[in-house]
């Protein structure tokens, strides 16, 4: 089967290139996360996105549970 995305990057890109308007700040740093997290809206769209991605056939079920923002 081809997939349309196949990387973990390919997926954050488009992901950020239709969704301009979501908040890019981190929040929640700390010693062992020292890069933070994406504020919930943030999070919450990436989960979406991933989930219809996975549903529609355009990632494999693998990429789909290993796909972080």
């Amino acid at each position: 089967m081809t997939y349309l995305f196949t990387t973990q990057n390919q997926i954050r890109k488009s992901f950020w290139e239709l969704h301009p308007e979501l908040d890019r700040k981190r929040i929640n740093k700390t010693r062992l996360n020292p890069d933070g997290e994406y504020v919930t809206d943030t999070r919450v769209a990436f989960c979406d996105y991933i989930e219809h991605l996975a549903r529609s056939g355009a990632i494999s079920d693998a990429l789909a549970n290993r796909a972080t923002l």
